[in-house]
């Protein structure tokens, strides 16, 4: 049984509208540019920047869509610059063990 009263029409959490806006993720966007992987960092960017703008604007399903994806290509640009990293380090230990044995 819910004590809570009904959300009032046309109000926050009325007719399915979300009460807040999603989370833009521009934080871990701008690191994965900086840290992790250019490209797909930026990409990160430009989604998390639309955002507030199309919630504000009230295209709510495009925010949650723009806050989804920004956060999908912040995964995939730390996660590749991970292996990236991963195997530069390999290269250079092999690089290196390759020339102190001449």
């Amino acid at each position: 049984m819910s004590y809570y009263p009904p959300p009032a029409p046309g109000g926050p959490g009325a007719y399915g509208v979300p009460p807040a806006p999603p989370s833009n993720h521009l934080v871990w966007a701008i690191l994965t540019t900086l840290f992790c992987c250019l490209p797909l960092g930026v990409v990160s960017i430009v989604f998390a920047a639309q955002v507030n703008g199309k919630w504000n604007s009230g295209d709510h399903a495009g925010a949650i869509a723009s806050a989804k994806n920004a956060k999908t290509w912040a995964i995939v640009a730390a996660v590749l610059g991970f292996i990236l990293n991963v195997i530069v380090i390999i290269l250079q230990f092999a690089a290196a063990s390759a020339s102190s044995t001449y």
